[in-house]
């Protein structure tokens, strides 16, 4: 009769057969866990895409973490391409139409209390043919800052009623994008004009009156808000 090896005892058939059972007992608890983890995983994105419909597709990092996403199902729905950064620290969803104003729309999110203002205003409402090379903001006076990483910013940091005078609000890419209204844009613009230029300021009084963008009544209250009344009304009555 053969002997077992020194140091090992001879296994029963009955036994190997028992601890085959019991690996493939663990496979299938192991395989368990993993499934119930993935399908855990599934629901929570699910439920963080939902979240971000209901906040019209677009959120910043800190959002999306205040709403209970979690940081790595924030990140792996960017690499399956569910999301996409528009900015450091702001996602959008992928199935959304083509952003139309991708630098307004990343400063709305970054810098809520930002007003798009002068050439970036005059650009929105298509008063001028100057493409902006950096957004132009106002911001209250004493704010910090902003950083960006992108787009440039030209912040102009205000008060009072020259402040929140004309601030019209625009639903623009799921986003409201706070924007002075024209007539008070053509008023900053002459309050700037040693900046931006005379020319600039005119161009657009005279396209906004033609285009019926604002009324003559309504670009006075603006600039009396602006405090550029005797600027602007020579302008008006050579216009007549």
């Amino acid at each position: 009769m053969p002997l077992a090896r020194a140091g090992r005892r001879a296994e029963s058939p009955a036994r190997r057969e028992r601890m085959r059972g019991t690996d493939s007992n663990l496979d299938r608890c192991v395989w368990l866990m993993r499934f119930l983890s993935q399908m855990k995983e599934a629901e929570r994105q699910k439920r963080a895409i939902r979240q971000f419909r209901r906040a019209g597709g677009t959120l910043r990092t800190r959002e999306a973490l205040a709403e209970g996403i979690h940081p790595r199902d924030l990140y792996a729905l960017r690499d399956a391409g569910v999301l996409e950064r528009v900015s450091r620290g702001v996602h959008r969803l992928t199935e959304l139409p083509a952003l139309s104003d991708p630098d307004l729309v990343t400063v709305a999110v970054r810098v809520p209390k930002a007003v798009i203002a002068l050439i970036s205003a005059l650009h929105f409402h298509g008063l001028t043919a100057e493409i902006p090379h950096a957004v132009s903001i106002a911001l209250p006076r004493g704010t910090a800052t902003p950083r960006l990483d992108w787009p440039p910013l030209e912040v102009h940091w205000l008060s009072g009623r020259h402040l929140s005078y004309g601030v019209d609000v625009h639903h623009r890419d799921g986003i409201d994008l706070r924007v002075y209204s024209p007539a008070k844009t053509v008023a900053d613009c002459f309050r700037f004009r040693n900046k931006l230029g005379t020319d600039v300021a005119v161009e657009a009084l005279k396209t906004g009156l033609q285009e019926g963008r604002f009324t003559q009544a309504e670009l006075m209250r603006a600039a009396a808000v602006c405090s550029v009344e005797r600027v602007i009304r020579p302008y008006l009555e050579a216009l007549q």
